[in-house]
């Protein structure tokens, strides 16, 4: 196969969303293997960090604030629970509600997750500087709080 065959067309290169969609897709497949290694998905991830920032959740909560389907969230909680990393506790005022926190072991999971990712970031901005990495993570907020 030449290099012109395996070029892409100009026409989608024009296109920033074109190139947010590729580069995205690379990371989150490089994220996702790193994370692999070390048992974890992209969701356990997601929750550990929403506790971790946010504090205790009840578990539908959690699943609206991360946009999971509720029984994907029952199976995430339910591996971290089995790690460790959280616990979970019946609500005593509604026992329906069922109490999501993070724990020390999660918040040491977290840790190490995010040092993959970080190194996987580094990776993937390679071609940039440091202050056009700054730039474009100041212009993809800008851009993820207005949509």
């Amino acid at each position: 196969m030449s290099v012109s065959e395996t070029e892409t067309p100009p026409s989608l290169t024009a296109l920033t969303t074109y190139l947010l969609s590729n580069v995205g897709k690379t990371a989150r497949t490089r994220l996702a293997e790193r994370l692999a290694e070390h048992g974890q998905r992209l969701w356990h991830m997601a929750v550990l960090a929403a506790l971790a920032d946010f504090g205790p959740h009840a578990q539908r909560d959690l699943a609206a604030r991360l946009g999971i389907d509720p029984s994907d969230m029952v199976k995430i909680v339910d591996e971290l629970a089995t790690a460790g990393q959280v616990e979970r506790n019946r609500d005593q005022t509604d026992r329906r509600r069922v109490s999501v926190t993070l724990t020390p072991a999660g918040r040491s999971a977290l840790a190490a997750l995010t040092a993959e990712a970080n190194a996987v970031q580094d990776a993937v901005l390679a071609p940039l500087t440091e202050p056009e990495r700054a730039q474009l993570h100041a212009l993809l907020t800008r851009v993820h709080q207005g949509g």
